[in-house]
């Protein structure tokens, strides 16, 4: 334990504050050894409203995952939401001196040029993402270090978010006993855990479904290229289930989550449900219906995510090859099929991959930027746990019911029945095809026509 590194990461979410304890071993393995999940209080839409509070469920959330694994921690890395954030692209130039190879300071300084871009006062730097390098004209390069050129240029995606909400963020942490080790976005965060190897070849779109926000990464080649966060959750959803049922939040959530589907023909149509609400009188209304309540607003979510998606890139069909669903919200059914008729491409649920140690407690997608928190800070270790990725933990039990897909099963094979074989008479062999054919069975068959 004493020669392993331990690395924190501290989610803090509008309605969950999670802290994950990850041991980096000498080879670069990854096990998690801690766990602790708490109520979030004093959050809202990503950013702190009460600090007391907030500060609290911190404490609380780490004294939890220090009990479970014997560890004191005193640093975390800790997630950044909310739509205080803003992220913009720069371009960067460096000139290189004839006959001189690209150093590592070269490198460094085509970044700082890209992120001297006017700014906002008011806003700090979290993020600046290198995305490709070109070396005299020359793209897609992903290390230039020891190559010759004298034009070097880089692409960087710099995400900001505003001092006051950052400040808030950092005290909090500070004051339930931690230092802060760096600011991640969520979304890049959710990426990490979540990406296999064949996806960080492509360009991958990763929608981080909390209960305040939605957080937005597109992903390509590996690296966040581009980010948004979108004001609405899943929470927005739980408050028009309580308006429209008259009926208090927890209750309307747990609705939800028990009952609900993004998509009302995955709802039974024969299950009723009898609400009571706050002044006694009671009601029942079915379970499709209730699905039509919640779809409009997760297809609300869906739209403005296509739409930035849209404005930024272009048709988001034509720049991605898959969308990946990570966050509570996932968990709830029909989220993937109506993402897949919305975004007109193939959609799966991520789950952390690439670690061990309590993979039954992190599997699924509610831990996936803790999770991504604590790979990301191996990676700025200088360990790349990644290179040495453990297959990825088995799905565990949601409390949400599984979800049931909407497409009919595949017909079954079509067995052709046989015909008993009359005594005295020899079963008939197959024809042969051409490839069975011998030398003079082909010959006969090119020269039949002129015998």
């Amino acid at each position: 334990m004493k020669d392993n590194l331990i690395t924190v990461g501290l989610d803090i979410g509008t309605t969950k504050i999670t802290t994950v304890i990850g041991e980096i071993a000498a080879d670069g393995s990854v096990d998690i050894i801690g766990e602790g999940t708490v109520p979030s209080e004093g959050i809202k839409r990503g950013a702190v409203v009460n600090l007391e509070r907030t500060t609290a469920a911190i404490r609380n959330s780490v004294a939890a995952a220090e009990r479970v694994s014997g560890v004191k921690v005193s640093a975390a890395y800790v997630s950044v939401a909310g739509n205080h954030t803003r992220a913009l692209t720069s371009h960067g130039l460096a000139a290189i001196r004839r006959s001189q190879e690209i150093t590592v300071a070269d490198v460094e300084r085509s970044i700082e040029n890209a992120r001297a871009v006017p700014l906002d006062p008011n806003l700090e730097v979290i993020h600046a993402i290198p995305q490709e390098y070109v070396v005299d004209g020359q793209e897609g390069i992903k290390s230039p270090v020891g190559m010759h050129g004298i034009r070097l240029e880089v692409d960087v995606h710099i995400v900001a978010g505003s001092a006051g909400p950052l400040a808030n963020l950092r005290r909090c942490v500070q004051e339930a006993g931690l230092q802060v080790q760096g600011l991640v976005l969520e979304s890049l965060a959710s990426g990490v855990a979540v990406l296999d190897a064949s996806e960080r070849d492509q360009t991958v779109v990763v929608i981080d479904m909390g209960g305040g926000t939605t957080d937005v990464g597109v992903f390509k080649r590996g690296n966040l290229s581009h980010s948004a966060c979108i004001p609405i959750g899943g929470d927005h959803v739980t408050t028009d289930l309580s308006h429209i049922l008259k009926i208090p939040l927890e209750e309307a959530e747990n609705v939800k989550r028990k009952y609900g589907a993004a998509l009302p023909e995955l709802a039974d149509p024969d299950l009723m449900l009898e609400i009571t609400n706050a002044s006694g009188s009671t009601h029942a209304i079915s379970a499709f219906d209730l699905s039509r309540i919640i779809k409009p607003r997760i297809a609300e979510i869906y739209g403005m995510i296509r739409d930035e998606i849209d404005a930024a890139l272009g048709p988001v069909e034509l720049i991605a090859g898959e969308v990946v669903l990570t966050g509570g919200g996932s968990l709830l059914r029909g989220v993937s099929e109506l993402a897949r008729e919305r975004f007109r491409l193939p959609v799966r649920v991520g789950r952390p991959r690439g670690v061990g140690g309590l993979t039954d407690i992190v599997a699924g997608p509610v831990h996936a930027a803790a999770v991504g928190l604590v790979l990301y800070g191996a990676q700025q270790a200088g360990i790349n746990p990644l290179a040495v990725a453990k297959p990825a933990p088995a799905p565990v039990i949601e409390t949400v019911p599984p979800t049931v897909q909407p497409f009919n099963d595949p017909p079954p094979p079509i067995i052709e029945e046989q015909k008993p074989i009359s005594k005295g008479t020899k079963p008939q062999k197959p024809p042969r095809s051409n490839d069975e054919k011998n030398l003079m069975d082909r010959m006969k068959d090119f020269f039949k026509d002129w015998i």
